[in-house]
């Protein structure tokens, strides 16, 4: 529902700032203090101008120990890193100067609030995240959700490099996405536009964890895969054992996997003929891990099928920077916010 008396509250003079078309945009840039939130792991790192990662670490999350125990292992993890990496680049490039964060959405990127996060638990549910990291560390903090960290990590350092008009899509334990239209993120004046799992490509598909039903993410993620391959009276099967199994001949198995490819594949048919991008980048575990197998369809059937303008522009490639984008991007976002109060005001921008 709209609200007239928030919106007349936002300030009407912040643009969206234009992301860097290179590291050569960063001059002599400070080191930032990364995070990559997930649910499965918790990633930290010192990331200096050259895309260069020092004192990195990566630790289980505790996300069955809830909300307080990830918040303390975050927290922990990031001191540690700061001590490390932090020490290691001093003398060069001096000691980081913001705290950049990238976590699971919906969140509010002005406030670093996470609003509801479907594969975190309740616990999330109205969390500031931003506050809680800025007043443990000491540092000003910047906060993102997790995919459109990656995209702007893959726009300066990846396979995007230069690119003005792109989509970054996540293949992991969910399905989640960033737009970056005229060299800006797209963000809606929520700050929560491109949500591209949560496409319906089957209406009267399995339920989503964010609670609707045919999603891409219930159907083509990590989770789905690994759930429909986990038969009654059988015991779980990862996406990457139902990958194997289909391969080596499993029917049942294969009938998963030609679902999950075919609907991923229809979504980016959609993503084209609407977005007219010049490349929709790829990443996450389970694309990676098919590589090929899950990229050629999604050509074909885009070649096939999508308008011709849009078509005959659009390229499909993997990602290039692996499990690296999201603290990679980091850098990227606090280069682009840190300092800016704008991004501290507690309304968003209209």
């Amino acid at each position: 529902m709209n609200d007239p008396a928030r919106a007349s509250a936002r300030p009407v003079d912040l643009v969206l700032p234009a992301v860097p078309q290179g590291r050569s945009e960063f001059g002599s840039a400070q080191p930032v203090l990364a995070l990559d939130l997930g649910g499965t792991l918790t990633r930290a790192a010192v990331v200096d101008r050259d895309g260069q990662l020092t004192g990195r670490l990566a630790v289980p999350t505790p996300l069955e120990a809830g909300a307080e125990a990830v918040m303390l292992t975050a927290i922990t993890t990031l001191r540690a890193t700061l001590r490390e990496g932090g020490d290691a680049m001093a003398d060069d490039k001096g000691r980081p100067s913001a705290v950049a964060v990238s976590a699971p959405g919906p969140l509010d990127p002005w406030t670093g609030l996470m609003i509801d996060p479907p594969n975190m638990g309740p616990g999330f549910h109205g969390m500031p995240l931003g506050q809680h990291i800025e007043d443990a560390l000491g540092l000003p903090c910047v906060v993102e959700r997790d995919t459109n960290v990656a995209a702007l990590g893959e726009a300066v350092f990846g396979a995007a490099t230069g690119c003005r008009d792109f989509l970054y899509i996540t293949v992991s334990t969910g399905i989640g996405g960033a737009v970056v239209t005229g060299g800006r993120l797209m963000m809606g004046p929520d700050g929560v536009a491109g949500e591209l799992g949560h496409i319906v490509v089957d209406m009267a598909g399995e339920a989503c964890g964010c609670g609707a039903r045919g999603h891409l993410e219930a159907i083509a993620s990590g989770t789905a895969i690994s759930r429909a391959g986990s038969v009654a009276g059988q015991p779980p099967r990862s996406a990457r054992e139902v990958a194997r199994r289909a391969k080596s001949g499993d029917e049942a198995a294969r009938v998963i996997m030609d679902r999950a490819i075919t609907a991923f594949a229809a979504a980016c048919v959609s993503y084209v003929d609407i977005f007219d991008p010049d490349l929709i980048v790829v990443g996450g575990g389970v694309a990676r891990g098919l590589g090929e197998r899950w990229l050629e369809p999604a050509r074909s059937l885009v070649a096939a099928t999508a308008f011709a303008r849009q078509r005959d522009r659009a390229r499909i490639v993997p990602a290039a920077l692996a499990d690296d984008a999201g603290l990679v991007g980091c850098f990227v976002l606090a280069s682009i916010r840190a300092g800016d109060e704008r991004w501290r005001l507690r309304d968003g921008p209209a």
